[in-house]
């Protein structure tokens, strides 16, 4: 409930950013209830519920000590399945820093390692091309579209499916993102300290 203030003010100066990809609620049937979207405080305590009971892992995510987004696991299943899927967002401001690459390895790995499940998904409309990057980096399996899977910016949207196994990533999904930026990012150039042409 402490975050209440950061998280409006980030998700009031994201909205343009946001919008296109977050959920909505569709219109009522003649025969449904109307529902509304929650306030902050129904939607913490619904995460909060959620949680106590095993079906979900509600996270905010923190960059150098501020609030910039929030990293869902929900409908987590066990039994014979033990699978649940992430959902996230990210303050526009720290977009293509390797934030959300990292929050999500962190959050599979706990699923993974912790938690003890055995199938993580991500569902993303195609149109969403720095979501799928984020998937894309890690190494999620794209397994095909969700047909009008989520009711997204006022209307029912096809979603690509990405997944990843426990068995996929024995040594940590983390540890195969470090990897995989050290070996993106070009080495240094020696220094000359004699001022002539290395």
């Amino acid at each position: 409930m402490r975050d209440q203030r950061v998280w409006r003010e980030v998700n009031r100066r994201n909205r343009d950013w946001l919008r296109p990809w977050e959920a909505t609620i569709p219109p009522p049937t003649p025969s449904g209830p109307i529902v509304h979207r929650p306030t902050y405080r129904q939607m913490v305590r619904h995460l909060r519920s959620e949680a106590n009971a095993g079906r979900m892992l509600p996270f905010v995510i923190e960059y150098q000590g501020r609030l910039v987004g929030q990293l869902t696991v929900a409908g987590i299943t066990w039994g014979s399945m033990c699978s649940g899927h992430v959902g996230y967002w990210v303050d526009e401001s720290v977009a293509g820093r390797g934030v959300m690459p990292t929050a999500v390895a962190l959050v599979v790995d706990h699923c993974f390692r912790t938690v003890g499940l055995h199938r993580i998904e991500v569902c993303i409309r195609p149109e969403n091309r720095p979501s799928r990057r984020v998937v894309e980096k890690l190494g999620f399996r794209e397994e095909g579209l969700r047909p009008r899977y989520l009711h997204i910016d006022g209307a029912w949207r096809d979603h690509l499916v990405f997944a990843l196994t426990a068995e996929e990533v024995p040594d940590g999904l983390l540890g195969r993102w470090h990897r995989a930026r050290a070996q993106a990012t070009p080495p240094a150039k020696p220094q000359n300290t004699q001022g002539n042409p290395a």
